[in-house]
Order: structure tokens, then C-alpha cells, then sequence
């Protein structure tokens, strides 16, 4: 049965790759008979059984939870406290409610909306709360300072789906919240998340605190994330950027109940999986609703916190600080005489173990009949959820493209990968080019009329492809990269005026070959790409990236990027999360192990070049 060995190779993977089992310690959720702590090394296997019969198992543990009101809420639903609630049935139950400082003169003002949880080992180790409302903004701000609250956690967008979920409650610059003064320091923006850095200042009191708010952006409108690739990430910053001295963390959605439950049970849980190699999420999710109503509000979350845990069981924390890489890489490679193996090709077997599967029904646009003819390869397809749909209109064509957007390390869909445009797809390439403002089309493949890669720009003079206009301005080669400038514009619409965008046409990557001749002159290809797009367009404009069928050259392109953003940024190098994050969207990228091994070694060349 190939679903078995394939969950008994994983039990013995996650035992010897992650969390090694330490001294025993007192679980802080008493493990119920019906539902044991379950041990990592047999999580994969558990969460397949749940999933059987369209996840019955799931359904049933969900169902059995207590839901709705289970404590007195007597404080919360005094009038004077009613409009201090964003909704009516997510309220503080009165035994773990926070309690504010009063304020002279008013006997209610010690009322918030929030409730302390426990986390692993560390009592009220968490506060969850609703999103601020206008009215809540101070009470929120004096809960941060009176608690010692170093983080801020918040998991919602202020605006979804048109609904206000949650109030803007920090300063561009410095706002003045009564006697409580926030200045902004510092916004780091990442593709998924965003971490700001303030200073906070109480009228009377000669301390100046330092609060960091880390804002998750990628959970989606509806549902939950496709991948919890991006939230792990995140949980990792959070552990790994908050002081252990402070007070607790402060995580709020728009409830403080759905996602705000999800963050704080994936937190405790990776943190008991390390110290005993064993998980509990039922008993915790129990737990937290004994605490705060309705923590983790449907069974699609709890499915997801499931999911996240086992592929932070699977993978570990692959970074490695920068100092490291080189001493790291070398241990990496060394074989095993024993299993004729190395840590580099488990790393490798596990990416291609914990990467995505699309299913038929994950790409039905690209399967359309009348699209059949715009697929290289029917076995390379995008799924629909990251197609660039393309909006310019020219004639019956429709507006699929093979193409899927792709996260670089700081902004969403920052990449654009496709495959070499087809003779009957050049239109729809400078589409894509003007309809998504990419400012750089890097290529890494040859022209080759054999192979249906024609060429598919001017090399003087005016190229017209429906309405749009691809005009020749300059080339110039310098060693193994020819750039080219154009000028695109759309006929139809002249008063969009045109845009400039740059080609970098790669010759050091022989169609032979599995990987690049030079790691120095792949580097300054992302090098030159990276300040193109700085000049030109301040890092906005999208860069599309292709090779013959849009796969491993593209997608070892965008991960080299990323390690090189990472460096830059975070003095950090998390190959597997660069190359994890870009096969959630596409499973061919970086499909081989000497690419994968090639990202490592252009690291290291971006270290040695200072």
C-alpha cells in the first residue's frame, strides 16, 4: 500500500530530522482517554486517517467541542461595557479577563475585551483580544503598557471583503493616545507579513518601551491559507524577535477568536513538539475555549492548525544564520558510507516529500479545451488560484496565459514564471508584459524554432501584437548577459502612455546542462535584474521570469533571489523555504537536486563578494 510506506518513511523522517524527545514535563492540558496526546513521529499518519471519508474524523472532533457561551460574562455585558465590543456573541468571560487599571471615576474602565491564555508551561502566557474599535484604541494601548506586552500579534487586514475588521490603532508617525504616546520607528514590509517597531512613552513615567507589532497579511478573505508555509515563518519571527522577560503577547484578529486561535494553538503546540515529541491540539483547543469563547471558530481552522503543525514537524527550522552557511554546507555534503546519503540529499527528499500534489481540478482553466493550445506541456500546468488572468483585450483570444505569480521575499506576487512564449503566444506575452506593470522579462533558455521558442521581441523597429506595441530602443552585451530595453504601449489605449521594460537574456545556462557554467555571473544576473528594478521602477514593478516550460531554470532564478533578499535583509539563508514557498504555487520549481545544491553555492558566492 503506497499511502502506508509512504507514512511510515515520513515517521521515521520526522523522528530523526526534527524534534528530539527531552526530559518529561508536566503536559499543561490534561490528555483526555478519548483523545491522547498523539506522538509527531505518528502525525502524518493520524491526520491521513482524519482525512478519510471527507474528513469525517476531522468533523466529528470538531463537533464534539463545547460551543458558545461555557463561563459568567456578567462584566462584558453590562451597558456601560456593551459598545466597548466589536461583536456581541465574542465576549470576555469574567474568570480570565484582562483587568484594566480604573480610572478615577469610572468603575467600568477596567473592562477590555480580552482574556489571558495560558501557553506552554507559562501562564497567561497570551492575551486574546478583538481587533481595537475607535473606542477601544487608548484601552487597548494602556492593556499593551500595563501588561509589559513586548509583541503585538495581529492576524486580520483592516479592510476585508469591504468590512472594517479591524481599527487602524498605530501612527504613521507619532499620535498621542490620551497620556500614552506611540511613535512609529520602524516598517519592515515582507511578502506575507509586516513588522512594525515603535516607541511607546506613558505621561509620568520615565521609560521609554520598545513594541514590536507583527502584522500577518496572508491569511485570506475567506477560508484559510492554501499553505501554512508563510504563517510558520511568521510564528518562527514572532518566537524569535520577542523578548523572554516581557509580558505576555498580545494576538488579535477581528474577534480575537478564529485566527487569534489558530496563531496561539500552532505556537503551543511546536513548542511542545520540541520538548516531547508529542502534540495535543484537541485538549488545547479545548482548553482555550474554557478560557475565551469560540477559540478556533471552524473546523476548516482546525484542519489547517493540523496541517501546520505537521509540516513544521516535517521540515524543522531550516535557516541558517549567514556566519554559518559555508561551515554548514560543507557538513551538508559529506556522504554517509553507511546510507550512501547526505544531509543535502535528505533536505532534497524531504522538500519533494512535503511539496504540494495538483490535482486535475487545481488547474481547470489551464485544461479548457480552447486553452489546450497555449500548454507546452499538458503535464506543466498553473493551478488556477495563481493565475495572472490577463485584462488587455485582443480579439476572441481569451485571457489565459501559462504563467503562475510567484512571492519573492518582500513582496507579493513579485515574479511572474512562464514558459518560453509559443508562436501562437507572443500576443498574450507582451500582455502579460503591460497588463501586470512588469518592468524585466528575464530569459533563460534559446531561441530555438525547433522547439517552438521563436523570437519574440524586435530587434529594431516596431513589433505589433494586437493592440499592444513592443518597440526596440537598445541592446547590450556584457559577458553572458545580453540586455535589451523596449518600449510597450497599448495602441488602443494611448493615453496609458507606454512603459519601459528591460530583457535579460541569459547565455551562460547551455540547454545541456543542469545548472548555470558560472555561479559569479548567475549572481550578476539577479544583480543586475535587482537594480533595474530599483532605478526604474523603485522595486514595484513585477519581474517575469521563463525558461523553455517555465520550471526548475525559473524557479532556481526566483529562489536564488529570495536567498539573496534574505541575505540582505535578515543576514539569513533558508534555501528550503525559498524553494517550499515557490513550489506551493508550482511543484516543478528547483526540480533538481544540483539546482537546489546550485542555490546554496550562490549564496555563498554572494557572501565571498561582499
Amino acid at each position: 500500500d503506497e499511502s502506508h510506506t509512504m507514512a511510515s518513511d515520513t515517521s521515521s523522517l520526522v523522528q530523526s530530522h526534527t524534534y528530539k524527545k527531552r526530559e518529561p514535563a508536566d503536559v499543561p492540558y490534561q490528555t483526555g482517554q478519548l483523545h491522547p496526546a498523539i506522538r509527531v513521529a505518528d502525525l502524518l499518519q493520524h491526520i491521513t486517517q482524519m482525512k478519510c471519508a471527507e474528513g469525517y474524523g476531522f468533523k466529528e472532533e470538531y463537533e464534539s467541542f463545547f460551543e458558545g457561551q461555557s463561563a459568567p460574562w456578567d462584566s462584558a455585558k453590562k451597558d456601560e461595557n456593551r459598545m466597548k465590543n466589536r461583536y456581541g456573541n465574542i465576549i470576555a468571560y469574567d474568570h480570565s479577563r484582562v483587568r484594566l487599571q480604573t480610572i478615577e471615576g469610572d468603575t467600568n474602565s477596567d473592562y477590555i475585551n480580552g482574556n489571558y491564555i495560558d501557553g506552554y508551561h507559562r501562564p497567561n502566557h497570551y492575551i486574546a483580544t478583538q481587533g481595537p474599535m475607535q473606542e477601544t484604541i487608548y484601552d487597548f494601548w494602556r492593556m499593551v503598557w500595563h501588561e509589559n506586552t513586548a509583541s503585538i500579534i495581529m492576524v486580520t487586514n483592516l479592510v476585508e471583503v469591504g468590512r472594517v475588521k479591524c481599527c487602524k490603532y498605530w501612527p504613521d508617525d507619532t499620535e498621542i493616545y490620551k497620556d500614552i504616546k506611540v511613535t512609529l520607528i520602524e516598517t519592515e514590509l515582507l511578502a506575507e507579513y509586516v513588522i512594525r517597531t515603535f516607541a511607546v512613552e506613558k505621561r509620568g513615567v520615565h521609560e521609554i518601551r520598545e513594541i514590536r507589532q507583527f502584522h500577518f497579511t496572508g491569511w485570506p478573505d475567506h477560508g484559510v491559507p492554501y499553505h501554512a508555509t508563510g504563517l510558520l515563518g511568521f510564528v518562527r519571527q514572532v518566537k524569535s524577535k520577542s523578548p523572554p522577560n516581557a509580558g505576555p503577547l498580545v494576538v488579535h484578529c477581528s474577534a480575537g477568536a478564529g485566527r487569534t486561535g489558530c496563531f496561539i494553538v500552532i505556537d503551543i503546540m511546536l513548542d511542545m513538539a520540541e520538548r516531547e515529541g508529542v502534540v495535543d491540539i484537541y485538549n488545547c483547543v479545548r482548553e482555550l475555549r474554557s478560557r475565551r469563547v469560540n477559540m478556533v471558530q471552524t473546523e476548516e481552522q482546525y484542519v489547517f492548525i493540523h496541517d501546520a503543525i505537521l509540516e513544521a514537524c516535517l521540515c524543522g527550522d531550516t535557516s541558517v544564520p549567514a556566519s554559518q552557511v559555508r561551515s554548514l554546507y560543507y557538513d551538508m555534503n559529506k556522504l554517509d558510507p553507511q546510507t550512501n546519503s547526505s544531509q543535502i540529499k535528505e533536505e532534497f527528499r524531504t522538500l519533494n516529500m512535503v511539496t504540494p500534489t495538483l490535482r486535475v481540478e487545481d488547474c481547470s482553466i489551464a485544461r479548457l479545451p480552447r486553452n489546450h493550445e497555449k500548454n507546452r506541456c499538458m503535464d506543466i500546468l498553473p493551478p488556477d488560484r495563481c493565475l495572472p488572468f490577463l485584462i488587455t483585450i485582443d480579439g476572441e483570444s481569451s485571457n489565459y496565459i501559462n504563467a503562475a505569480l510567484m512571492d519573492s521575499y518582500k513582496q507579493p506576487s513579485a515574479f511572474i514564471v512562464t514558459q518560453h512564449p509559443l508562436p501562437n503566444t507572443v500576443k498574450d506575452f507582451w500582455r502579460l508584459v503591460l497588463d501586470y506593470h512588469c518592468t524585466s522579462v528575464v530569459m533563460l533558455n534559446d531561441v530555438d524554432p525547433a522547439q517552438l521558442c521563436p523570437q519574440y521581441w524586435p530587434e529594431n523597429g516596431v513589433h505589433r501584437h494586437g493592440p499592444i506595441q513592443v518597440e526596440f530602443v537598445s541592446a547590450d552585451l556584457e559577458e553572458d548577459i545580453i540586455s535589451r530595453i523596449f518600449r510597450i504601449y497599448n495602441a488602443a489605449r494611448p493615453q496609458d502612455g507606454y512603459r519601459v521594460v528591460q530583457q535579460f537574456q541569459f547565455l551562460g545556462w547551455p540547454m545541456y546542462r543542469d545548472t548555470p557554467v558560472s555561479k559569479r555571473s548567475f549572481l550578476k544576473l539577479i544583480r543586475q535584474v535587482d537594480k533595474w528594478q530599483e532605478e526604474y521602477n523603485g522595486g514595484e514593478g513585477r519581474t517575469v521570469v521563463h525558461c523553455l516550460n517555465g520550471g526548475g531554470r525559473s524557479g532556481t532564478f526566483c529562489a536564488i533571489s529570495i536567498v539573496c533578499e534574505m541575505l540582505r535583509h535578515q543576514r539569513t539563508v533558508d534555501v528550503f523555504h525559498a524553494v517550499k514557498t515557490l513550489r506551493n504555487n508550482k511543484p516543478n520549481m528547483v526540480d533538481l537536486l544540483d539546482q537546489y545544491k546550485f542555490c546554496y553555492e550562490v549564496a555563498l558566492e554572494y557572501l565571498n563578494s561582499g
